[in-house]
């Protein structure tokens, strides 16, 4: 795993935009129905750590709690669906907006799932739909599949 830390005041990042986060790692390709290797499961709660850290040292911290849920979810997605060997999120923040991308590299369709009350598994989209439209943002696909990001606005200074 490959680690990049970027030190940019969350003044600055604001005015100019800027990476808050961008990390590359391998993994071991998912198999018909088995849940993920142990070793890849623990890369998603790495990631969610590195990236609320990343977003208190910006100045974000009111971002975090949401921030962290999306990039479970959507690293458990790439984890679980596709055949990838190769994961890489990123988040920068750009015109006043937080984005949150996740790209595995294999081209297929993310969509939100309508599980019955009683499954145990299948709400992880809608949670990133409820939270991304809740606070004003979107989220979708890009390249046919292979890359699903969030979009989120940024909190002014001063506002929680």
């Amino acid at each position: 795993m490959t680690t990049t830390a970027v030190r940019t005041p969350r003044s600055a990042l604001l005015r100019r935009g800027g990476d808050v986060m961008s990390e590359r790692f391998k993994v071991s390709p998912a198999q018909d129905g088995l849940p993920p290797r142990r070793e890849d499961a623990c890369r998603v709660g790495v990631m969610r750590r590195i990236a609320a850290a990343r977003l208190r040292y910006c100045g974000l911290e009111s971002m975090a709690d949401d921030v962290m849920l999306i990039v479970s979810e959507l690293l458990t997605n790439a984890l679980q669906h596709s055949s990838t060997t190769e994961i890489s999120l990123s988040i920068t923040v750009e015109d006043g907006a937080l984005s949150v991308r996740v790209r595995d590299g294999m081209p297929g369709t993310c969509t939100a799932q309508h599980p019955k009350d009683t499954a145990e598994w299948g709400r992880g989209l809608l949670l990133v739909d409820a939270l991304t439209k809740g606070s004003g943002g979107d989220w979708g696909t890009e390249d046919a599949g292979a890359e699903t990001w969030c979009s989120l606005p940024v909190p002014e200074e001063g506002q929680p």
